[in-house]
């Protein structure tokens, strides 16, 4: 696998702009190296002021989502912001909303929604017991058919009590909740906290792979979810930190916070034709 640095990024920009001011016509549409068999279709690098509301759109309040989770989600600078090139998500204690703990969640919905595709993020994720980071996909249509009918499928996931394990897994009628097929993939030393990882996801007709740092560790297809595969329709994305939770448990005396889930862009590609 490539490594895409920002250092690539930022020679790619800078030599469209020497273009620009001779007066060619700068193609800024994709300035990141796609991988091989791959165009890339969308992106967040991150190095604006602020988040890109033309492709994000904060998700606020009590998810209410039947998760038993903790964290009222805002669009405070305080729990959402660009800093130095990275989104931050930012978990604290603190009361809001009837809830003990303020984050943020951020999605494309109704501005990006895609079929099939390669997506991408490089993320360092927080820790602690009863943090609950999440970068993942939900059904475009979810407002009218209602999970888990409209399909979920979940890049990364990582619960505090576990630091070494993230998890990869798909959602649909008849396998959500904990019989949602899947599969953890572990660090081979140390946390996933401790360094950022890039987390990719391989979604094409008929079979979706996951894969960590390059290392392909699951594969899913219509014969092995045990249920109807509602995975060829469009999807958004969305990147969030939860706090508690029936599946990561809540945090006690040994969850420091405030804590952070870093990311420092989102790609998603599409097959060259």
């Amino acid at each position: 696998m490539h490594h895409y640095i920002k250092s690539v990024l930022a020679a790619a920009i800078a030599g469209l702009a020497l273009s620009a001011a001779a007066g060619a016509a700068a193609d800024t549409s994709a300035p990141v190296p796609a991988p091989s068999g791959w165009v890339l279709d969308w992106h967040d690098e991150f190095d604006g002021p602020a988040l890109d509301h033309t492709k994000w759109v904060e998700e606020t309040g009590d998810p209410k989502n039947g998760n038993d989770e903790k964290q009222f989600y805002t669009a405070r600078p305080d729990n959402l912001r660009i800093d130095k090139g990275m989104l931050v998500i930012e978990a604290r204690r603190e009361n809001m909303g009837g809830m003990a703990y303020t984050s943020a969640r951020i999605k494309t919905q109704d501005l990006v929604e895609r079929t099939h595709g390669r997506y991408e993020a490089r993320i360092k994720i927080p820790r602690g017991q009863g943090i609950w980071p999440a970068f993942w996909l939900l059904g475009a249509d979810c407002r009218t058919i209602q999970w888990p009918r409209c399909g979920e499928i979940d890049i990364m996931e990582n619960i505090g009590k576990e630091p070494n394990l993230v998890h990869g897994t798909l959602h649909g009628p008849g396998y959500s909740g904990a019989k949602g097929p899947g599969r953890p993939q572990a660090l081979e030393k140390g946390a996933y906290a401790d360094d950022f990882h890039v987390f990719a996801l391989e979604w094409e007709p008929g079979v979706i792979r996951w894969y960590r740092d390059g290392i392909l560790y699951h594969t899913e297809r219509p014969d092995t979810v045990g249920g109807e595969w509602v995975f060829e329709r469009p999807f958004f994305v969305i990147l969030n930190l939860a706090v508690g939770g029936f599946w990561p448990g809540y945090p006690d005396a040994t969850t420091p916070l405030p804590q952070q889930m870093l990311v420092d862009y989102v790609r998603v590609y599409r097959r060259a034709r």
